[in-house]
């Protein structure tokens, strides 16, 4: 029988469609499916207002599927990254490290884009390839696999039939579940609020990640809004004080902003409205089955510190682009999907563990720990050495992703 595409990606969040770009331009036939239309506005309600920095080696895999010279151009650059531990009796800085990306690199770490604007550019550039389909509207449902291909439905009644599926449909994933792979998931009691800021002194492309209680405060750098200095901002808290915060009245929630991240950046005023993420940790069992490859929060999910979120997505497509173009006859076959998972699963693992731990530091609410906290992050990364490995272990260096 015919195989209709040589690719089936379900899901079309910006893994699914940065994979999608990078396997069209590589010349396999694309088929693309998510049940929502992206939502490509800022403004609209549906909106994702969260941020997503690409890390410096995101930068060749983009530029490989034509998707960098769209996305340059609404860039942040982050060229430094700050760690404050405010964890004393009052919210005041008492121990802050600064690590400037010139330290190992020519470049910045990465460059920091809003969600809902990744996805308008990269629908615009599957626009430009005639060896993609983009059906939004559609979902998966079904997967049949065989030795030779595999037979995927749709909720239109349809059924497609392709050499390699590809899960980019979220921590619920549907095909991970039809394939039976299980997952091990922790949870937190944490929620994260994502919106954006604006504030009086320029961001300076420097990245700030605040340590008090509950979880970080992050303000990561956004091109400037409306004439003022802009920001990202992930507030991650415990359940109930974030469900509590995001529906404070606007002046009340600014002033528990200015007080949490310690006046760092003046006033904050927001400028979007506040949305509320959960916050968990989740590992599938495998990163591959018959003719099914995991990918981004299918295969993964971690809590948003360090950028590490999509960077080890877009290192899961690196893997799997790599092997399907050294065999591109072997394509979604046992042979492929066993050395995908091998390459993939155990850097999975360690990252998760990793982030999992900087997690639950970030959460002590008892004192002696926070101080504990502090002292650790002093000596740690006042150490050159140590210091310039963090960096390089946190870009996520080519040979680890």
């Amino acid at each position: 029988m015919a195989i209709d595409h040589d690719i089936l990606i379900s899901g079309g969040g910006v893994a699914g469609l940065t994979a999608a770009a990078l396997f069209g331009t590589a010349g396999f036939s694309v088929l693309l499916c998510d049940p929502t239309p992206p939502v490509t506005s800022g403004d609209d309600e549906a909106a994702d207002l969260r941020t997503t920095a690409l890390l410096q080696p995101a930068r060749d895999l983009l530029e490989e599927s034509g998707l960098w010279s769209r996305l340059a151009p609404h860039a942040a650059p982050l060229q430094v990254m700050r760690i404050v531990d405010a964890g004393g009796e009052i919210a005041e800085p008492r121990v802050s490290r600064e690590f400037d990306a010139s330290e190992i690199t020519s470049g910045p770490f990465g460059w920091n884009l809003p969600n809902w604007l990744l996805r308008r550019e990269m629908v615009a550039r599957l626009s430009e390839l005639d060896t993609v389909t983009f059906r939004p509207g559609i979902a998966t449902t079904t997967l049949l696999t065989r030795e030779r291909e595999a037979i995927v439905g749709l909720d239109d009644g349809t059924r497609v039939r392709c050499r390699l599926v590809i899960a980019a449909d979220g921590r619920t994933s549907p095909m991970r579940e039809a394939a039976g792979i299980s997952v091990s998931t922790r949870r937190y009691g944490q929620k994260a609020l994502a919106f954006a800021v604006t504030h009086p002194p320029p961001h300076d492309n420097v990245s700030t990640e605040v340590h008090r209680t509950g979880g970080p405060f992050t303000l990561v750098p956004l091109p400037d809004r409306d004439g003022m200095p802009c920001s990202a901002v992930v507030w991650m808290e415990d359940g109930v004080e974030a469900l509590r915060l995001a529906t404070l009245p606007v002046p009340a929630f600014e002033s528990a902003m200015m007080e949490r991240s310690c006046g760092l950046f003046g006033p904050l005023t927001l400028a979007t409205r506040r949305t509320l993420w959960p916050i968990i940790t989740q590992v599938a069992e495998r990163m591959s089955g018959e003719r099914l490859a995991l990918i981004a929060e299918a295969a993964h999910v971690v809590p948003p510190i360090g950028a590490q979120g999509l960077n080890m997505s877009l290192g899961d497509l690196r893997a799997l682009r790599d092997l399907a173009v050294a065999r591109p006859e072997g394509l979604g076959d046992r042979q492929m999907m066993e050395t995908y998972h091998r390459s993939r699963h155990p850097e999975v693992k360690l990252r998760a563990a990793g982030i999992d731990a900087l997690n639950r530091a970030s959460q002590l609410s008892a004192r002696p720990l926070r101080d504990l906290r502090a002292a650790g992050l002093s000596a740690l990364y006042g150490a050159a050495p140590v210091r310039r490995m963090l960096m390089q272990m946190g870009l996520g260096a080519r040979d680890a992703s």
